[in-house]
């Protein structure tokens, strides 16, 4: 069978722009829907040199037209004790009457100076008692807490500080009464520690979101399309069938200038043990395609999904655009779930 996917005509459904801190790029959204209303965490920066991201907040009925909430920023590296640090790649859940959001964190806003043909050469940037040294800013993982999604808590951090540990998404609901994460360790930026399998998604539980279990691998890079590492990309959807996990995959298409390609696949894994794949696509289901989605302020050829959310049947995809705006795509959730499951094993 096929599958239909429309990005909308109207993409990129969010540009950078119009505010100081985030003139140069917005990407990869938390988005959630209640009560008819959208709302939508970007990450944004206002700068290459440096390049501080900070959440900024945005409402829409419709998922297509935006507006700010608030003219500043609602988390800040300043949130969780680090005022020269880069917020990244939020994703959000509400589990009982908490919206439990999770974040990257790059404990010191880097400089980076973008090539147009692939990965940008990125640079430490001096900041009072900082080393410049990379093995003292490695990616963060935490997680924040809060009752309204506009004042929000700190609660403790998923990963430790020595290892690049990002696209740490929680799952919607608990699983045999645990809170559970996707993550994916890696060492992607410059680390002592060593890793022996290629960078995939693994999963964590916790009692209390500060103490985490060991990760343990879910999936693995198999494909071509994903030779370079995967990545959890929105938190899992329940179906009858499993939570149904959408995901990106990084193919390196040059080495030789470190030019890439993000694209986004799905699997379903199992509901009360989900290291267990019941179904994984073997093709990706989206892919760069338009001029926004190919050609950035950061780097090119990137569709990164980040939220998904759905309304009724109609699932709406929420993803970064080259690290420079927010594309929206749409699909129906039934007819997403039935083509993931043809690849059942």
């Amino acid at each position: 069978m096929e599958l239909k996917i429309d990005k909308c005509s109207e993409n990129p459904v969010v540009q950078p722009g119009g505010l100081p801190w985030r003139m140069v790029a917005t990407m990869n959204p938390a988005v959630i829907y209640e009560n008819g209303t959208f709302t939508m965490f970007e990450r944004a920066a206002g700068s290459l040199h440096p390049f501080k991201c900070s959440l900024g907040m945005l409402e829409s009925k419709d998922g297509i037209h935006w507006s700010h909430k608030f003219e500043e920023p609602v988390v800040t590296g300043d949130l969780v004790g680090f005022p020269y640090g880069s917020v990244q790649d939020p994703r959000i859940v509400k589990i009982d009457d908490d919206y439990l959001m999770t974040f990257a964190l790059r404990p010191y806003s880097y400089d980076t100076n973008t090539t147009g043909y692939g990965v940008p050469r990125s640079f430490q940037h001096e900041y009072p008692g900082f080393s410049r040294d990379t093995k003292d800013n490695q990616s963060r993982s935490g997680v924040l807490r809060s009752k309204n999604m506009v004042d929000w808590e700190f609660v403790g951090w998923v990963a430790a500080g020595e290892i690049d540990d990002r696209n740490v998404i929680l799952f919607p609901e608990k699983i045999n009464g645990k809170y559970a994460v996707l993550r994916r360790p890696s060492p992607f930026v410059d680390t002592e520690v060593k890793f022996t399998e290629t960078p995939g998604i693994q999963l964590s539980y916790s009692d209390d979101l500060k103490n985490w279990t060991e990760p343990v691998t879910v999936m693995q890079p198999q494909f071509e399309w994903e030779d370079n590492r995967i990545g959890g990309s929105s938190p899992p959807i329940r179906t009858e069938h499993g939570w149904l996990i959408l995901y990106h995959g990084v193919q390196h298409i040059d080495k030789s200038i470190n030019r890439v390609c993000y694209r986004m696949g799905a699997a379903m894994v199992d509901i009360n043990d989900p290291t267990k794949v019941i179904a994984r696509c073997p093709g990706y289901l989206m892919e760069p395609e338009h001029y926004y989605e190919k050609v950035g302020a950061y780097i090119p050829n990137v569709v990164f999904p980040t939220a998904s959310v759905a309304v009724d049947d109609k699932l709406h995809i929420f993803y970064g655009c080259c690290d420079t705006a927010i594309g929206l795509a749409t699909v129906s959730l039934d007819s997403l779930i039935d083509y993931v499951m043809q690849y059942k094993k």
